[in-house]
């Protein structure tokens, strides 16, 4: 019998709820990747929803990343279930080592049941270079109900993204949503 690694490309794929604990070490991104900006817009009317950005110098030696930096928390709310499209602009810089088949693997969750899943290759990325990367999700039909429960459970609705170069993992990042109304 073959084992199957845990932290594969089909394993990952094939993961049915959030995961509780990162699938792999900050130390694992031996390319050094370094998330510079991050840009969500809803691309019906180009509004740009949430950007954040790192003022560091991407060529910084050390990056400096712990558990609480691969968690993010969203709160984006209603209004934001309504949307039919997004599109999401990532800036990274890549270390002294080329990047070969850079996978992206994101699993969205409510309550444990998957929502969707998406997957993106960037197929290059050259040593000490900055990239960017623009994604664009089609936003998953959800019922009413759902909707409204996904409004009234704020923190509920979670993330894995998981980053593979070559087949083998490199990153693990984690996001929870709050679709609750503004105060």
């Amino acid at each position: 019998m073959v084992e199957i690694d845990p932290n594969s490309v089909e394993s990952v794929r094939s993961l049915g709820k959030y995961t509780e604990n990162f699938l792999c070490e900050i130390k694992d991104n031996l390319f050094k990747i370094k998330f510079l900006n991050f840009r969500v817009r809803d691309l019906d009317s180009g509004f740009v929803l949430f950007e954040v950005s790192d003022d560091g110098n991407p060529n910084e030696e050390e990056v400096i990343e712990d558990n609480n930096s691969r968690l993010i928390r969203y709160h984006l709310g209603p209004d934001f279930l309504d949307l039919k499209n997004i599109g999401t602009l990532l800036k990274f810089s890549v270390g002294p080592l080329p990047v070969k088949n850079l996978l992206m693997i994101e699993k969205h969750f409510f309550k444990e049941k998957l929502i969707k899943a998406f997957e993106f290759k960037f197929d290059f990325c050259m040593p000490n270079s900055v990239n960017e990367w623009e994604t664009l999700y089609e936003i998953p039909e959800l019922d009413l109900e759902v909707k409204d429960e996904m409004i009234e459970c704020p923190w509920e609705t979670k993330s894995d993204t998981f980053y593979f170069a070559d087949g083998r993992l490199i990153m693990h990042h984690k996001a929870i949503y709050n679709y609750s109304p503004f105060e």
